[in-house]
């Protein structure tokens, strides 16, 4: 239906206006909770036997005191007789426990409670047997109110008012416990009712709609929300502070965002697009939305270990990543707040209503949100040709696929750390680029048809990976379960080898040849793929399909002429073409699609780094593309010359040459352009134009400095002489390239700065210096109070980017307070990614000195990964900048 906007309602008092029609669900729903059979089956840390089936909970939080009290009746079947009952929790003191039976009668109080730190567990033990049947269990406690985004956590932020702040929840991936004690494991799905006494002035925000509010005198509210639906813990949520609230209607769906107040306004963009985003996701699952409402929470400061969280009807984003501030914001942030809040509403089905069974299928989850949140922008917004996305989210997963520290997409978690460290490259990009792959293999229409299956047949349960591919097969009529378990049950990149193309009566035949591409391990023998191919004949739409099997495959093509295998940058695979086949590509690279064009300039800055082609094949198509090519290319190629400039730091004769190079490719372009917005133009030109003035800032390039110089100096006396669009890439300019007097004034301006989300841009430009001085101001700086507990940390990363042996000194030696100031989730991974950027073989010992003394060996996974980037750039500066150097000398 065509919806209309409905009158803006802001919320300034607690809660959630009530919706009355809205029915207390009953706490035990229709049966569907795993037995004690498929229990035994699921990977855990907690002993089976017990299944919980609903929590009352009472939270009462002390925010000045950053300290909460907690009760909390869980309803739960005991399913193995059993004398001790055991369930997560973490920093949680308990003061009163008691068992009842299924009526409410008291059976037993005062077990001999043992806490677990290690295994995150605490135990009661009744001293009796407790038979088979249903119980309640009662526990009264007190827990912690952090700093960082783990269990309940608060956020601190200037206002016109004074010091505010907010109290948020943040429970992915085993964070629960450190506000409920619960069965923190997401097969133990359960309905919730949850109330939490707050100041009267202050909005409280859960999953679900406010049911009722009482005033408790003093200043105090309790306010009590409607049941949930049967959810796993990780996504139950609750947010408190001054806030405010503005809905629309969508499909019978109150859809809000909650801001704190006075940043309302710039979360209008979210709300209006959600109401589409919402309509597309109701028609492609095939179940609607069943919540009653869908908030999108924004939220000062930041995390290190994630920007925007899919809590069921109660959406957690930090502001960056959604907000819009018409004083700074770009098309770049409008891309980001759209696919952000279709991510995580994707997630509503996608995790949320179907939840995989444990976190070796975390993919299922995440994957599949990814790839929506592409697909969702091409259905609403195709103008921005959001198709190019697909080369970059592959080509992420690919850098961290091809190394040997990889893992497969379906992988085996034992661990809370390992829980932590598996939202990754593989599992996010990845998985989203092999269902893209598989959804164009077995067709849209079937692919559409076997979700629509899986998510009504699973509604409110768990899965595995297979379960989907069942249904996918099924739809299809293809044999998808096998291609679908080599992509994700086992690690890698394929490597198809284009060996020849040879016309016979008018058909083009295509030899193809399956390995592997691999950056480190070079002589591997390779793993073998059932990989989808299609092919095409460049400049029309003759194409052809088959499935290389085996590692070898001939593909037909109706007509002859110039091939492009992986056309359309569906397929998760590198593609090479055998010389004479490459040549004639280049000879005719105007003839191909633009999509196939970055696909194939990818595909030859890959191989050559690793060796496997001449890296210079990248430059000689860099110096033939023509300056009319898409602005995706051209975003390309200066990305590459970025990373050109980057290894040849140190040898001043080279890296002038190149940036003459890079200047003639580079400046006519932007000369053409303009630096302000032309009238009509196409909204994503603005994503080239900024990468244009971003590298050549970067490279240097006199005109470039000498404009953002003029334009900066024009922003002192107003800041609206320059356009919002460019202001925050001019300051980025200058931040790098800044003396201490300029590094000072911009200093001065987040001091000043009012917006908390422009003023965490300025203490990131601080840390963006090229000046190893500066860069220490910064690190110093970040351990102060100044900046704000949740920004210090994206402080020190954002040092590290120029400076990572510099930033990660400085961590170690202050490590205590870097704990304080990155959440507990991250820590294992935070420290490793400072060194990311290094190519100093001693940083390797670094490394190692630092798992050896701080990590678990199963938090290794980060460690061994940096350690492999860093032995691999160290390689490519040894081994391919000699070819590089030549080709720059016979300019």
């Amino acid at each position: 239906m065509k919806l209309k906007l409905m009158a803006i309602a802001i919320a300034s008092v607690v809660g959630l206006s009530s919706l009355s029609a809205f029915a207390l669900v009953a706490p035990f729903q229709k049966n569907t909770s795993p037995s004690l059979l498929e229990l035994a089956k699921v990977t855990t840390q907690l002993p089976r036997g017990v299944r919980p089936l609903h929590y009352d909970v009472a939270l009462i939080p002390n925010a000045s005191e950053a300290s909460f009290s907690g009760k909390v009746k869980i309803h739960l079947d005991v399913l193995q007789a059993r004398q001790v009952l055991t369930l997560n929790a973490v920093d949680l003191r308990f003061h009163k426990v008691r068992l009842l039976d299924g009526q409410g009668r008291l059976l037993r109080d005062n077990p001999k409670i043992t806490l677990h730190p290690e295994s995150q567990t605490a135990s009661f033990d009744f001293s009796q047997q407790l038979k088979t049947g249903r119980y309640q269990l009662e526990l009264e406690y007190e827990g912690v109110i952090g700093t960082q985004a783990v269990g309940l956590f608060s956020l601190d932020y200037d206002s016109p008012s004074g010091k505010q702040r907010a109290l948020y929840t943040q429970f992915e991936n085993s964070d629960a416990r450190r506000v409920i004690p619960s069965w923190d494991e997401p097969m133990f799905k359960s309905t919730f009712n949850l109330e939490v006494t707050v100041p009267s002035v202050q909005l409280a925000v859960s999953n679900m709609p406010v049911l009722s509010k009482t005033a408790l005198g003093d200043g105090k509210t309790r306010v009590k929300f409607a049941t949930s639906p049967k959810m796993s813990t990780y996504l139950l949520f609750l947010s408190v502070g001054d806030f405010e609230r503005a809905t629309v209607e969508s499909e019978g769906t109150e859809i809000g965002v909650i801001a704190k107040r006075g940043s309302l306004d710039q979360a209008r963009y979210v709300l209006e697009e959600s109401k589409g985003i919402l309509r597309e996701f109701n028609d492609y699952f095939g179940v609607r939305y069943p919540l009653p409402k869908l908030d999108n929470i924004a939220a000062p400061g930041s995390s290190q270990f994630f920007s925007a969280m899919e809590n069921w009807g109660a959406i957690f984003t930090f502001e960056s990543s959604i907000l819009l501030d018409p004083a700074f914001s770009t098309h770049a942030n409008k891309e980001l707040a759209f696919v952000t809040a279709a991510h995580e509403t994707a997630h509503q089905w996608f995790g949320n209503l179907v939840t995989m069974q444990w976190w070796d299928d975390l993919w299922l989850n995440e994957g599949f949100a990814s790839w929506m949140e592409n697909r969702t922008m091409m259905r609403l917004h195709p103008e921005w040709l959001p198709e190019f996305n697909a080369i970059s989210v592959r080509e992420q997963a690919i850098g961290r696929d091809a190394l040997a520290t990889t893992h497969a997409v379906v992988q085996k978690i034992t661990t809370v750390d390992q829980a932590s460290q598996a939202f990754d490259t593989i599992t996010y990009q990845k998985g989203e680029a092999v269902i893209r792959m598989l959804e164009n293999y077995v067709g849209a229409d079937a692919w559409r048809t076997a979700v629509r299956g899986y998510m009504k047949k699973h509604a409110y349960a768990n899965t595995q990976s297979r379960d989907l591919w069942q249904q996918v097969e099924k739809a299809a009529k293809k044999p998808i379960i096998a291609i679908a378990k080599d992509f994700t049950e086992q690690p890698g990149v394929p490597l198809i080898y284009v060996e020849n193309v040879v016309c016979q009566n008018g058909k083009a035949i295509v030899s193809l040849r399956q390995s592997e591409f691999s950056k480190d391990l070079p002589n591997k023998k390779p793993l073998h793929w059932r990989v989808p191919v299609v092919a095409q004949i460049a400049g029309t739409k003759v194409e052809g399909r088959t499935l290389v099997v085996n590692g070898q495959a001939k593909l037909v093509l109706p007509e002859c002429g110039v091939v492009v295998v992986n056309a359309g940058q569906m397929g998760y695979y590198r593609t090479q073409y055998a010389p004479p086949v490459f040549a004639q590509l280049v000879q005719h690279f105007s003839e191909v699609s633009a999509i196939d064009q970055v696909g194939i300039l990818t595909d030859s800055w890959a191989l050559g780094l690793a060796g496997q082609e001449n890296i210079a094949n990248y430059l000689d198509l860099a110096k033939a593309t023509p300056a009319n090519a898409s602005s995706h290319v051209w975003g390309n190629i200066a990305g590459v010359f970025s990373t050109i400039d980057g290894y040849l730091k140190g040898d001043e004769a080279r890296e002038k040459a190149f940036k003459q190079f890079a200047f003639q490719r580079l400046t006519p372009l932007l000369q053409a352009m303009g630096w302000d917005a032309k009238t009509g133009e196409a909204e994503y030109m603005a994503n080239l134009r900024s990468n244009l003035i971003g590298v050549l800032g970067k490279l240097g390039e006199p005109s470039v400095l000498a404009e953002v110089k003029r334009r900066f100096d024009q922003m002192q006396l107003d800041p609206n002489a320059v356009p919002a669009a460019l202001r925050l890439l001019i300051l980025s300019i200058v931040a790098e390239n800044a003396d201490q007097a300029t590094w000072d004034l911009l200093h001065a301006q987040a001091k000043n700065e009012s917006s908390s989300l422009v003023r965490q841009s300025y203490y990131e430009l601080l840390a963006s210096s090229n000046d190893p001085l500066l860069a220490q101001r910064a690190l110093d700086l970040a351990l102060t109070d100044e900046p704000g507990l949740t920004i210090s940390a994206g402080m020190i990363r954002l040092v590290a980017g120029g400076h990572p042996d510099l930033a990660f000194d400085f961590a170690l030696s202050h490590i205590d307070k870097i704990n304080e100031r990155v959440d507990a989730t991250s820590r294992s991974r935070y420290f490793p990614l400072l060194a990311a950027e290094s190519t100093d073989p001693k940083m390797i010992e670094k490394l190692e000195s630092f798992a050896k003394t701080h990590l678990d060996v199963s938090a290794r996974r980060e460690v061994d990964t940096v350690i492999a980037g860093i032995q691999y750039k160290m390689k490519v500066k040894q081994e391919r900048l000699p070819a590089l150097k030549a080709w720059l000398d016979a300019q």
